[in-house]
């Protein structure tokens, strides 16, 4: 018999019983876990570089940061009521168009200054 043909013959009954014995005895089990003890040996773990004292600095220095930020959000509230004097818009006024939602009664924007801001070059521009 030649190796080649001893070879087609062997191989299938080894795989087979390598597979049976790994997984029907346990020691696929076995295995995982030596795998597993071998690679916490080899843990990596990553560094940000930076030193204890560094990081205490930069939380120090964000609390501060945060403290300002109430301080000064504290110190800008404006106890007036902003929309003192306006009126709600009717809910009559159509749906589409340029003045949608806009009351009748509106005056609008005073636009009489525009030409004194174009230096009377207004009517060149238009």
């Amino acid at each position: 018999m030649k190796p080649s043909e001893f070879k087609k013959i062997l191989k299938p009954l080894i795989k087979q019983t390598i597979k049976e014995v790994i997984l029907e005895e346990g020691i696929l089990s076995s295995i995982v876990s030596e795998v597993a003890r071998g690679l916490q040996g080899n843990l990596v773990v990553e560094s940000s570089g930076k030193s204890l004292k560094d990081m205490k600095r930069e939380e120090e220095n964000e609390k501060k940061r945060q403290e300002r930020i109430r301080k000064l959000n504290e110190s800008s509230r404006v106890n007036t009521d902003i929309f003192s004097g306006t009126q709600a818009i009717p809910e009559n006024n159509s749906t589409s168009g340029p003045l949608a939602g806009i009351s009748a009664s509106d005056a609008g924007v005073d636009i009489t200054n525009i030409e004194k801001l174009a230096n009377g070059k207004w009517k060149r521009l238009i």
